[in-house]
């Protein structure tokens, strides 16, 4: 390990860059980070330490911020929810991981530690069948947007893709549409990882229609439909949760409704169809079978309940 004559905050932009080449992390994570980490250089200069040397970092500092975030507001004024403080304590611990793997002398990422309860504070949302169904079809095919949000709610279904990954889609890859009743489709997910993907014929009926009358030369599949002709430019992900909140709010179903609840309801229905949970794992494109362990729980749980109503012992004698 060596000591760095270069402060802290003046890492911050080689730590984004090794987050983008070395860990190969998406975009939206690095804009994460850099925007976690900028309260705490807030912090820094707040208390006059803009000049910090990695080194020089203390636990004591370290505490002093976590009460900062404790008793720092959120935009209504009300104290930062423990899960928003544990965001900026997870980019920064990130931070202080990038020191360890340079081999600038730092404190050990290991000193911050997140509040008890946090992996509980995390709740699985999900939608049930009869949920699914709802949304899908407050998807009307009255014009091309009604056809396309439908298109764009069945694939999310039927793949279990993450948002990025959907609006990252090109139309190029459903060139063999017409020739195909399924569809197999290599695309490279969070982190950079190769994955498989797998549309259900009714998605790629959905899919046909929409493609059918998109009359737009961009190379995105989906597009806003912003000129009169037809045409477009790809969607973002925050038009695509903006399409699947209002569809939600029109189904009558949940209001925490994302495309990840969608991502999770695919997920555990695979799970409640018996599908194995290895298996899951590859679907979701999950590198560690950890992420991939929060479905057992919902599954566990109606295995619990069937157990309870037809096993044959509680009809015996005592």
């Amino acid at each position: 390990m060596q000591n760095s004559n270069k402060p802290i905050i003046d890492h911050i932009k080689d730590f984004l860059d090794y987050c983008e080449v070395e860990k190969g992390l998406r975009d939206n994570t690095q804009r994460n980070y850099e925007k976690y980490l900028k309260k705490f250089t807030g912090w820094l200069h707040s208390r006059n330490l803009q000049g910090l040397l990695p080194h020089q970092l203390t636990a004591e500092q370290i505490w002093e911020y976590r009460l900062y975030l404790s008793r720092s507001p959120n935009r209504t004024g009300q104290p930062l929810q423990k899960s928003t403080q544990n965001y900026y304590l997870i980019a920064l611990r990130a931070f202080l991981g990038y020191f360890v793997a340079k081999d600038i002398l730092s404190l050990p990422p290991e000193k911050i530690t997140l509040p008890k309860g946090y992996k509980s504070e995390k709740t699985l949302k999900f939608l049930t069948l009869e949920q699914i169904e709802r949304l899908l079809t407050s998807a009307e095919p009255k014009d091309a947007v009604s056809i396309r949000n439908r298109a764009i709610l069945e694939a999310f279904f039927s793949t279990g893709l993450r948002i990025a990954e959907l609006c990252s889609l090109n139309i190029e890859q459903f060139a063999s549409l017409k020739s195909k009743t399924d569809l197999e489709l290599g695309i490279i997910g969070k982190g950079g990882h190769p994955r498989t993907v797998y549309f259900s014929d009714r998605a790629l009926e959905w899919i046909k229609k929409y493609i059918s009358i998109r009359n737009s030369k961009d190379k995105a599949l989906f597009i806003n439909f912003r000129d009169k002709d037809g045409s477009g430019t790809r969607l973002t992900p925050r038009s695509v949760e903006r399409i699947v909140k209002q569809h939600a709010i029109m189904a009558g179903i949940p209001t925490f409704t994302t495309p990840h609840t969608l991502r999770h309801s695919y997920a555990t229905d695979l799970m409640n169809q018996g599908v194995d949970i290895r298996t899951v794992q590859e679907f979701l494109g999950h590198k560690n079978i950890a992420t991939t362990q929060i479905y057992t729980h919902v599954t566990n749980k109606r295995l619990r309940d069937i157990h309870r109503q037809f096993h044959g012992g509680k009809n015996l004698k005592n």
